[in-house]
């Protein structure tokens, strides 16, 4: 049986760390990094990976539309 497995690319110095993503992720698979962008924000990124189901929640709240969402069918 095929599962889906997703995973996001965050553009890191579009992101001005707003937070929305993170609660909006029902795997937790999102957090704020401790290093700041250019322009000295904290933004999102993928704190566990191998959890992502490419459901898109992320990217549908981001206000500033820096999420992309991929989904791949992964046969086990």
């Amino acid at each position: 049986m095929a599962r889906v497995k997703g995973a996001i690319v965050v553009d890191e110095e579009g992101c001005k760390g707003c937070g929305v993503c993170v609660p909006a992720c029902p795997t937790d698979v999102i957090l704020l990094a401790e290093k700041v962008n250019g322009k000295g924000y904290h933004y999102a990124y993928m704190e566990n990976p191998d959890v992502c189901t490419g459901c898109s929640n992320c990217a549908i709240v981001c206000p500033d539309g820096v999420i992309t969402v991929y989904r791949a069918k992964v046969t086990a």
